[in-house]
């Protein structure tokens, strides 16, 4: 295939579309990706594409996001991977910010109340769906199965946290990896130092605001910024797994927002183009504007959106150079095997969680996990958790569409109710 370069205004507008219609999660932004730039434009060829993102799914992070940011890096160099990340992202980070202004403006109105019940309801088939998709290409075999159910169990049973659960998955896919068969892939010569100083630059970046936050003795955003830089680098598997991680920490431990908001910022996150990540940029508006008003509420969203994303770049600029080299490490690609296997029985977890708090009013933290108390069973939420499973498992529809239905359901349940 002879590939055609990218003159820098074709370059703008074809990634400002991929921003601005990237919904539906990283399967349908990877397939816009790959319509625009491979078989549109045709500044990549289908084995760079493919192997870029086999790199990007080594990475922790968004995929979807890494995948452009790689794609602008390849065809213009770090300038181009900036402008192509940040295309990516700001869109659906502005709908957020006016979504979030929103909700802590209007959440407690009765009928908006009914119109989240449908939207809850639809994110419970959400993640059932992504659970089964993921589940289809990371069990391979019995070891991954079995990985799997010791993720379920350590987190929902012994309520073990996700870092330690993919370490312990990544070392035991290390260990047990075997050596590829082929020529060895030698990594790429003078390449070091350009490296170094890439991933000095943007790491010094991710540390600045933190560290100017904690000088100044802003306690609340400190703990932002430290709490949100630690899922930046455990978010393998994508932002269904670290949802599971992330809503213990700010509903349970640090009492940030409630269950049902933080299912309500799923549900929002889900409607908006970008990365499903920049849930994390919605929780943290609603914890800055109950903990210290729209001010601090303002600097907790833009601060995580700083330390999620930064990093995204630093992986990038200082990996890229080293792809092949990468891809074809034996114990790497082990670690990545045994990390999605076991991610799988953290977003059954996370499905368990989300389907049991929309279905009863109360549940209750116990030894053997959390238990439904039965007397609170919510008929409603289970029609509406039907009627979505019907919409997206039976006939299809697309997530979006779905979300809409959804919100004018629990709409007209709650006028007649």
């Amino acid at each position: 295939m002879d590939l055609n370069p990218a003159p820098l205004s074709d370059f703008l507008r074809s990634f400002a579309r991929i921003g601005l219609l990237s919904f539906g999660g990283p399967a349908a932004q990877i397939s816009l990706m790959h319509n625009e730039l491979v078989e549109h434009r045709r500044w990549m060829s289908e084995p760079q594409f493919l192997g870029a993102l086999s790199f990007c799914m080594l990475l922790p992070g968004p995929e979807a996001m890494q995948l452009a940011t790689y794609a602008g890096w390849k065809l213009r160099g770090t300038t181009g991977g900036l402008i192509a990340g940040l295309f990516f992202v700001l869109p659906g980070a502005l709908v957020i910010l006016a979504l979030a202004l929103a909700y802590v403006a209007l959440g407690q109105v009765p009928l908006v109340q009914a119109l989240f019940l449908g939207i809850k309801a639809a994110v419970v088939i959400i993640v059932i769906k992504a659970l089964w998709s993921l589940s289809q290409k990371a069990l391979k075999g019995a070891a991954h199965w079995v990985l799997a159910g010791l993720g379920f169990a350590a987190i929902f049973f012994a309520g073990l946290p996700f870092p330690l659960i993919i370490a312990l998955a990544a070392l035991y896919g290390a260990l047990s990896a075997r050596a590829a068969e082929g020529d060895a892939v030698p990594p790429p010569k003078g390449q070091i130092a350009r490296s170094a100083k890439g991933a000095l630059i943007f790491a010094v970046l991710w540390a600045l605001p933190v560290l100017v936050v904690w000088a100044a003795g802003a306690d609340f955003l400190t703990k932002i910024a430290l709490f949100f830089s630690k899922l930046a680098v455990v978010t393998f598997g994508g932002a269904y797994a670290v949802l599971a991680y992330m809503t213990q920490a700010v509903v349970e431990t640090r009492g940030w927002l409630s269950t049902a908001q933080m299912i309500d910022a799923l549900g929002l996150a889900e409607t908006t183009p970008g990365p499903l990540i920049l849930v994390t940029q919605f929780v943290a508006l609603l914890a800055g504007y109950y903990e210290g008003g729209l001010g601090l509420a303002l600097g907790a969203g833009a601060l995580t959106l700083w330390v999620t994303f930064v990093p995204c770049f630093l992986w990038i600029f200082a990996g890229a150079p080293y792809l092949e080299w990468l891809l074809a490490q034996p114990r790497l690609k082990g670690a990545l095997a045994a990390i999605s296997a076991s991610v799988v029985g953290v977003i059954l977890n996370l499905s368990l969680w989300f389907a049991l708090h929309v279905l009863f009013d109360e549940v209750d933290e116990t030894a053997f996990g959390p238990l439904p108390v039965w007397s609170t069973f919510s008929a409603p939420a289970a029609s509406l958790t039907l009627l979505a499973g019907v919409l997206m498992l039976g006939l299809r529809v697309p997530m979006l569409p779905t979300l809409g239905l959804m919100a004018g359901a629990g709409g007209l349940l709650g006028i007649a109710l």
